[in-house]
């Protein structure tokens, strides 16, 4: 298949476009400047220019291609992503972006779009399983995401499909698990919400797998990550890897004060990927957290 990527240079793209290539697809990806294709040219993807807010020069971009994949996003890592404004282009990329790329794919005849989410779009729910069919809470945060779902789902009709991936927080070789490991080895605090609560979490490397498994799946919206865990235990591994007795948490004022921003990161989340399993037939090579998936980082002289 030829397969359009937009965001092929972030974590996301960057594992997806080397599973591609393994799998024998052919890559496409968006490049706003020189520059970017020259990255995508050393991925051995091929840039086509364009912007990913200009209708037009997508759709020509994504011509003749049998897949769009939309993984665009500008996700803030250091402590300014707390700052009122240093979310609006994420934010931008998600509702307007999601639009756009839905009518250029389209526009250009593209029979499939695969849209990235997150999973923590879900409402608390304690220590219960969450399935696709789960409630989820939609605030003005996570408005932007439920929108680009949206974009996707509209995409769908009788001679076009649309595949929601949902996705755990990642934790890999990416610029926020380096930072987050980088305050557990100096003992400062990493947890936020109840240490009891679970989370949800993929791999990096897995990104790719579940794209690839995306370009056959039937439409639908579906969760996709490792096993769950609780946040105790995810910051009790960073602190063996961090070699420290423990990590704390953020004291529940701090979070407070980071409103909606935090607040839907810190609900009890007990996600399920079942369901992409049984009907996609993907599942993570690293299924479950654990101290193997920070390693390579410390070795690496990177975390």
């Amino acid at each position: 298949m030829k397969v359009f990527v937009t965001g092929a240079t972030g974590v996301m793209g960057r594992a997806v476009t080397s599973v591609l290539h393994s799998a024998g697809h052919q890559v496409v990806g968006l490049a706003r400047h020189p520059e970017r294709a020259q990255v995508l040219e050393s991925m051995n993807v091929k840039p086509a220019p364009g912007s990913l807010f200009d209708q037009q020069s997508l759709a020509e971009a994504m011509s003749g291609c049998d897949v769009v994949c939309n993984l665009a996003t500008h996700v803030p890592v250091s402590a300014t992503g707390l700052r009122p404004r240093a979310w609006r282009v994420n934010d931008r990329i998600r509702s307007e972006g999601s639009r756009i790329v839905a009518a250029a794919a389209r526009d250009a005849g593209a029979p499939r779009l695969i849209q990235e989410s997150v999973s923590f779009l879900y409402a608390d729910a304690g220590d219960d399983w969450i399935t696709e069919s789960s409630p989820i809470e939609v605030t003005r945060v996570a408005e932007p995401v439920v929108l680009a779902e949206t974009h996707a789902q509209d995409f769908a009709c009788a001679s076009r499909e649309s595949v929601v991936l949902r996705f755990g927080n990642i934790i890999g070789d990416d610029a926020l698990t380096r930072r987050r490991l980088a305050r557990a080895r100096a003992g400062h605090a990493i947890g936020m919400g109840n240490p009891d609560s679970w989370t949800h979490v993929i791999h990096s490397d897995d990104v790719g797998s579940a794209v690839l498994a995306a370009l056959t799946a039937p439409t639908g919206i579906y969760n996709v990550g490792a096993a769950p865990i609780r946040r105790g235990e995810l910051a009790a591994v960073y602190a063996e890897v961090a070699e420290q007795d423990e990590c704390s948490f953020y004291p529940r004022l701090v979070v407070k004060l980071g409103g909606e921003r935090l607040e839907w990161m810190t609900r009890s989340q007990r996600v399920s990927a079942e369901r992409y399993a049984r009907v996609a037939g993907w599942k993570p090579t690293k299924d479950e957290f654990g101290a193997d998936w920070l390693r390579p980082l410390v070795e690496a002289g990177v975390g």
